[in-house]
């Protein structure tokens, strides 16, 4: 007989997905990017005062995990900090905009999949040396 392998997969993942966000994700790379590893309330105020338009949904995305961290999982609010932040491609609405000589140019106007994961910073052990 052969033996299974047995892996612990940790069933306590926060999550939380903003579908059809509208913005491309060029746009939301670089903010996600910044808020990776950071504290949940520093990442909250980073993104309370950034200059984009598209922080405030992803302020939003991020308090939604927080909630759920709390709500679902018992988990500390101050030990919580972001684990991974990524985008996805969703839809692409096309239109289009009538030009010179009977032509037309497309716009095209992307929407984002946004997925926000936290997770609990674990307790280090202090190692108290004796001399």
């Amino acid at each position: 007989m052969a033996k299974k392998n047995k892996k612990k997969i940790d069933n306590k993942i926060v999550r939380s997905v903003n579908k059809n966000v509208r913005s491309s994700t060029r746009k939301l790379k670089p903010i996600l990017r910044s808020i990776i590893g950071k504290n949940v309330d520093k990442a909250i105020r980073d993104l309370t005062f950034s200059d984009r338009r598209i922080s405030k949904d992803i302020k939003k995305t991020v308090l939604s995990a927080i909630s759920n961290a709390e709500n679902n999982f018992q988990y500390n609010i101050d030990n919580l900090f972001v684990k991974e932040a990524y985008c996805g491609k969703q839809i692409i609405m096309k239109r289009f905009r009538p030009r010179a000589k009977g032509r037309a140019s497309p716009i095209m106007k992307p929407y984002s999949n946004l997925t926000i994961i936290l997770a609990e910073k674990q307790k280090q052990k202090e190692k108290v040396e004796k001399r």
